[in-house]
């Protein structure tokens, strides 16, 4: 007998102005908090963010690369 076990993948979303901290080693904005200033999203339902710092911006973000500030993006399993 074979099971299968199926996770569902719970992201959070971001929306334009939230605030976010990137984490990304090769950013020079590493572990900054910032701004969602525009959010693309591809044909298969993936975003990609803009996201705006005091000193510059970091664009095509992923949203794996970032983490919300206390209670800025929606998780589905609120």
């Amino acid at each position: 007998m074979l099971l299968f076990v199926v996770t569902e993948r719970h992201a959070m979303s971001f929306e334009k102005d939230d605030q976010a901290v990137l984490h990304d080693k090769h950013s020079e904005y590493d572990g900054e908090t910032g701004t969602i200033t525009q959010v693309i999203e591809n044909m298969f339902g993936d975003a990609t963010y803009t996201i705006s710092f005091d000193e510059g911006q970091e664009t095509g973000v992923p949203e794996d690369d970032l983490e919300a500030v206390d209670g800025e993006a929606d998780a589905d399993d609120e």
